[in-house]
């Protein structure tokens, strides 16, 4: 097991650049297989979710060669069409391979993905929305079997804006002759930026980023050379630590149209934030004050991703702060780990109510998922004394060494092993 160790109390400044987004790269990873020409992508963030995705790649006979930050694709070598079994298991972002297997083979072998604890996340809309394009779906056993050798351009209309969903359609329509429409497809950026890189290697795909997409089927797409944005929830998360220590902070390479959900809530918090094209400055005051409400939404709403983030810079602000989670039912873990730290929450259903108090102190508490990991980490940087976060290798799966990027603006944390202390 690895942990993070974190020494409380340090007010974090600096600058930083945000790497290249998570929720962006894998299912354009997944997307290279839409084109058997060679693919460069840039700024490709060095997290295990996309080593996992880059496995896949390989196991399904696909060449990837990385060198830094930046990968090339090769899927000519592609020969089969049956997701491995231990990898799906371990990644949620797997089932995006589904999409573009059965437009590359007419039919695809899948198991149900994996990932994060965080609720129920059924694979339903995906489903339903390839069925709407022809797909013929058994499922046995755990295992999902799909025929599409009679997969046609249609209407899809999904019950919920599902990112995976809306994004697994795309990929399965881009080659199918005539016009495909999404009806009440997510909005989220990384939607957008599929569609901007599947674009590029020749598709047509307009209407990316609103609640209806058109997919206008091409025979087939070339490749491309094509840098994923930057990433929003890593960039909250940063602007997070330093708003909870009450430090100063400036993020380059920012997705400033992006944040706009998350630098009102810290605003709203006190925070001082001045934003230019790509940049982000956040001036925290010394202490926060809490805000009344959160609601997680579907984009434009508050990100899911950045709510345990939030509820950390709650437990030290003034006031008291209710935090709604409206995405997923069981998204609350980090809130009893928090309270190990001498936090006041207290959890009902998707209800939180955060009552503020002057000082955590430091303790041992687990990471149960990913954001909530991240979130028990801004709590240690706020507490008084030495906080260690176990399952740290739950972090790394969206965050590219974490300690790393926290110790360049000042934190004193770094990573153990078990044994080492």
């Amino acid at each position: 097991m690895e942990s993070f160790v974190v020494e409380g109390g340090r007010r974090l400044t600096g600058t930083i650049r945000v790497d290249g987004a998570k929720n962006a790269a894998l299912p354009i990873l997944a997307a290279c297989v839409l084109t058997e020409d060679d693919v460069l992508l840039r700024d490709m963030p060095q997290i295990t979710d996309v080593s996992r995705m880059v496995d896949i790649l390989r196991m399904l006979g696909c060449r990837v060669e990385a060198s830094g930050h930046d990968m090339t694709i090769s899927t000519r070598g592609m020969n089969r069409c049956e997701m491995p079994d231990g990898l799906s298991k371990q990644i949620r972002s797997s089932i995006f391979m589904l999409g573009p297997i059965l437009s590359r083979f007419r039919r695809a072998t899948v198991t149900y993905p994996g990932g994060c604890e965080i609720g129920m996340r059924p694979i339903d809309l995906h489903l339903s929305g390839l069925r709407a394009l022809g797909v013929q779906v058994r499922e046995e056993g755990g295992v999902i079997h799909c025929d599409g050798g009679g997969m046609h351009a249609g209407e899809v209309h999904l019950d919920y804006p599902s990112v995976g969903a809306t994004e697994n359609v795309m990929m399965a329509a881009a080659t199918l002759p005539g016009t495909t429409i999404i009806h009440n497809a997510a909005r989220e950026p990384e939607i957008a930026d599929l569609a901007a890189f599947m674009n590029c290697c020749g598709a047509r795909v307009s209407g990316a980023g609103s609640a209806a997409i058109a997919i206008e089927g091409v025979g087939c797409l070339h490749g491309a050379e094509y840098t994923p944005m930057p990433d929003r929830i890593v960039a909250g998360t940063l602007l997070c630590a330093a708003a909870i220590t009450g430090g100063e902070v400036r993020l380059s390479n920012a997705p400033v149209a992006d944040m706009t959900a998350v630098n009102a809530k810290l605003r709203e918090m006190g925070c001082r934030v001045a934003e230019t094209a790509d940049e982000i400055r956040l001036t925290a005051p010394e202490r926060l004050t809490a805000f009344s409400v959160l609601q997680t939404q579907p984009h434009p709403g508050f990100p899911t991703d950045m709510q345990a983030q939030m509820l950390a810079l709650l437990t030290t602000a003034r006031g008291t702060g209710v935090v709604v989670e409206n995405v997923f039912e069981n998204r609350f873990t980090h809130a009893g780990e928090m309270n190990r730290m001498g936090a006041r929450i207290l959890c009902s259903g998707r209800t939180a109510v955060v009552h503020g108090v002057p000082q955590l102190n430091g303790a041992q508490v687990t990471a149960r998922d990913l954001r909530g990991g991240a979130a028990l980490v801004l709590a240690g940087l706020r507490a008084a004394g030495e906080t260690q976060v176990d399952n740290a290798t739950l972090i790394d799966r969206g965050y590219e060494r974490i300690e790393r990027q926290l110790s360049a603006l000042g934190a004193q944390i770094r990573r153990i092993h078990t044994g080492d202390m």
